[in-house]
């Protein structure tokens, strides 16, 4: 698995970068100031890359009329069709950096500059943020802000440490939201590992909750890691239901070279569903945990619901009515689904439990992972991956018919501070290494048991325990192994104490009057 180390100098410029623009945020609520910031590192961006097209074409035209010259430097295809936006004079970074220290109308300004830029660029209506003047960000600030920016030095930087940069924005302004967790941005670790696992390498890939746009920018990060130059092996299909997420995932997309025209916005997947007759070659999602109003009355004799059952209205519902409408858009050749959700769905019981009965029983599920605690930024929530392909004996690897792999992932884990732990590069690799030898990929280990890590279970096995999916319950331990919740443990611990205090008083009572009746007061 090819990985790249990030630089000391890329993290520190990150870092400092947003520490910086931190201090200028003043009184400006965190969901503008996001806008703003973001808004401010797309225009520097993408004006990075005119000026470098346009500097191509000053280079390809040198012996070209003054005339045709000047025709060609501001034909606005000579742009698009190399995948970079066209932005007029007046339109680019370097135009508002000269105007920034003496504009008395600032925010005005910026926003009439992102306006004209989605006029000129319609895969961008709608998407720029469009709240600069209505903000209260003071002038100062704003040119602060924009100093900042400047001070990331292009020619000194790749295409890839924007996207860090931005990648690093977009993090931290998570975290300060206090986002619940699986909305707008699914933490980087799970995220490697599940590209890492279905290996998307041509086709329609697929996210029908997508967030920041995070599933697709790490599967373009694994072509090019494997040396596959082709981006347009890749055609990416999204939804997102939050109006100001569908516009920072487009502007994410938009700012890699991501075709982000399949992007759907602001809309459900399950009540709208946008998308009905795609069929995907790949689906990786961490749609939002236990949904309770997932839309039961209006869905429940819906289509995506047919051959497995309707999931409950109660909240276990929300997660399977999802997981439904990934499995019934799969590619019934070759469809794989990569996502995350919440530990109760691999046990919960009801109609939700007969839905995963005859899931296992029509051979879906591939590999399920026990996730460690502490991998989402702003809450403590035990998760799991499921891994579902619609083609166990598909000729590019071993035959695997009737056989799910288990992993339990729960004590692999780097703490990176207090309450927060990722994947270290060496650890996705272990649990990457034993899917990959479990399918008898060619150059890997062929796979074995590991008590307490890994078991190949069958679909017979899994009758024998109610189809109960949870690693934890088969793999064995060679340590113990507490997955209990702190606030579920704390909860049992006091329902506990209290039980056993009332006990107390009713025994002392008791002796005191036993006591009493034999002429003793105690």
């Amino acid at each position: 698995m090819a990985k790249k180390k990030e630089s000391k100098k890329e993290k520190s410029l990150e870092q400092t970068l947003y520490d910086t623009a931190e201090l200028q945020r003043g009184k400006v609520a965190p969901s503008d100031y996001k806008d703003i910031a973001l808004g401010l590192l797309f225009l520097k961006f993408i004006s990075y890359w005119y000026d470098q097209r346009r500097a191509e074409i000053e280079k390809e035209t040198k012996d070209e009329s003054e005339k045709n010259r000047n025709y060609l430097l501001n034909l606005k295809t000579n742009y698009t069709s190399k995948g970079v936006f066209f932005l007029k004079k007046g339109d680019r970074w370097d135009d508002l950096k000269k105007i920034a220290s003496s504009e008395p109308n600032l925010a005005i300004k910026i926003d009439g500059i992102l306006q004209e830029i989605e006029k000129d660029n319609p895969s961008l209506e709608k998407v720029l943020p469009d709240v600069f003047a209505t903000s209260e960000v003071k002038n100062d600030n704003l040119q602060q802000l924009i100093e900042n920016f400047d001070s990331i030095k292009t020619d000194q930087v790749s295409k890839d440490t924007f996207g860090k940069i931005y990648e690093y924005f977009l993090k931290m302004f998570h975290k300060k939201s206090g986002e619940k967790g699986g909305e707008f941005f699914t933490p980087k670790s799970i995220v490697e590992l599940l590209v890492e696992i279905l290996e998307p390498y041509n086709g329609i890939i697929y996210d029908p909750t997508c967030g920041s746009g995070g599933m697709f920018v790490q599967s373009y990060k694994f072509l090019d890691e494997h040396k596959t130059n082709n981006k347009n092996s890749l055609s990416p299909y999204g939804i997102e239901s939050r109006p100001d997420i569908w516009r920072i995932c487009k502007m994410n997309l938009a700012m890699r070279g991501i075709n982000s025209n399949n992007i759907i916005g602001p809309a459900d997947c399950l009540t709208e569903h946008p998308l009905e007759d795609l069929r995907a070659n790949y689906i990786l999602a961490n749609p939002p945990f236990k949904v309770g109003e997932w839309g039961y009355e209006k869905l429940k004799n819906d289509v995506r619901f047919a051959k497995y059952g309707t999931p409950s209205d109660s909240k276990p519902g929300g997660d399977y009515a999802f997981m439904s409408h990934m499995i019934h858009h799969l590619d019934e050749k070759n469809g794989k689904l990569g996502l995350v959700l919440d530990n109760t769905s691999m046990t919960s019981g009801g109609q939700e439990g007969i839905i995963r009965q005859k899931i296992i029983e029509d051979d879906l599920v591939d590999c399920m992972i026990a996730l460690p605690d502490g991998l989402f930024f702003t809450v403590q929530i035990p998760a799991c991956l499921w891994f579902i392909t619609k083609n166990k004996d598909d000729g590019k690897s071993r035959k695997r018919t009737g056989e799910t792999l288990f992993i339990d992932a729960r004590t692999i884990f780097t703490p990176i501070d207090r309450k927060q732990n990722e994947f270290s590069p060496k650890q996705l690799e272990k649990i990457v290494n034993t899917y990959r030898s479990y399918i008898g990929m060619k150059g890997y280990p062929k796979y074995k048991n590991i008590l307490g890590y890994c078991k190949i279970l069958t679909i017979k096995d899994l009758s024998k325990f109610k189809f109960t999916l949870n690693p934890g319950k088969y793999v064995g331990h060679d340590k113990i192994i507490d997955d209990e919740p702190l606030a579920s443990k704390m909860k049992n611990l006091l329902q506990e104490y209290s039980k056993l205090s009332k006990e107390s008083t009713r025994i002392d009572k008791e002796i005191s009057k036993n006591f009493k009746e034999l002429g003793y007061e105690i």
